[in-house]
């Protein structure tokens, strides 16, 4: 992101002008505010978004890690016709 913004370093008054002068009569003079204004709600937005995963991030760090569960334990019951329904298997 700074290689993008390595040119803003170079910009002086006079261009600063220019370009101000090109949004004005490109957009309008109604227009700019409402453009100002949609520019500073995505800036703020982002910054907010921003600042949220910074929050989760630190938390995730600060609290540990939740132990792991084991499974229940389940008793298996030999097959014995009860356990099959009245069904013996071996005389069927």
């Amino acid at each position: 992101m700074n290689g993008m913004l390595l040119f803003l370093d170079n910009l002086g008054g006079g261009e600063l002008l220019v370009i101000m002068v090109f949004v004005l009569f490109f957009f309008g003079s109604k227009k700019v505010p409402d453009l100002a204004r949609g520019l500073g709600r995505a800036s703020r937005e982002l910054k907010d978004a921003m600042n949220g995963v910074q929050r989760e991030i630190e938390q995730s760090m600060q609290t540990p890690p939740p132990s792991p569960q084991q499974p229940p334990k389940t008793i298996e019951k030999p097959d014995t016709p009860e356990n099959n329904g009245g069904i013996d298997e071996k005389n069927a």
